[in-house]
């Protein structure tokens, strides 16, 4: 893991519901808690909250749909690779989600910070802190099938628009999204993280799986 400096900064930890105090510069697995990301990501916004809906679509309810996706493209899919799905977005809950455009204007020192978190949280979990290229490519494919569901359902894109920025959705899988309130999306988060993690033999956080 890269440690970004901490020249004049004042304060680089933030304090978590669970009382957990996670150190963005230098972030610990030990600091990491299911319940904190579950709670944080069911408040942040797809979109940056510019949808259609009486809630707004969460990254915790996105971060579901994209494991399901995953399922879909490859039904033998090992779980501990449908929890790094579900995990995919993970880091947002303390960073937010910003825009695709917005993290490439910002450049190379937000994509390091975003590793770091990533890493931890992968470690946390049991997982590899690198997962492999072929997953990463799987992950991302689901990923932006289901940003073209949420775009063209929520967002107010065009199928077209949405196909040239996305591509085309896995054949054979369907969806209407409802997005959920903070706390149903929260609920069914950390539901399909404990199933997942039971799933793939994760006991702990000195457990560590073999990388594929």
């Amino acid at each position: 893991m890269v440690k970004i400096p901490k020249t004049n900064v004042p304060r680089a930890w933030q304090r978590m519901l669970s009382g957990r105090r996670l150190d963005l510069l230098d972030p610990s697995p030990v600091d990491i808690e299911i319940e904190d990301i579950a709670h944080g990501l069911a408040r942040v916004a797809r979109w940056n909250g510019q949808t259609q809906g009486d809630h707004a679509f969460s990254v915790a309810q996105h971060s579901v749909v994209v494991e399901e996706i995953c399922a879909h493209i490859q039904p033998d899919l090992d779980p501990r690779w449908r929890l790094a799905a579900l995990l995919h977005d993970a880091s947002e809950y303390v960073i937010g989600d910003m825009i695709s455009p917005f993290k490439a204007a910002l450049g190379f020192d937000y994509k390091l910070f975003e590793q770091n978190l990533e890493h931890a949280i992968h470690i946390r979990f049991g997982l590899p802190a690198k997962i492999s290229p072929r997953i990463k490519a799987l992950i991302k494919q689901a990923d932006r099938a289901s940003a073209y569901f949420e775009a063209t359902q929520l967002a107010g894109f065009s199928p077209p628009e949405a196909r040239d920025l996305f591509g085309v959705p896995p054949p054979g899988y369907v969806l209407n999204i409802d997005p959920l309130a903070p706390n149903q999306a929260q609920v069914r988060y950390v539901q399909r993280f404990h199933a997942l993690s039971e799933a793939a033999g994760f006991s702990g956080p000195d457990q560590a799986f073999e990388t594929e």
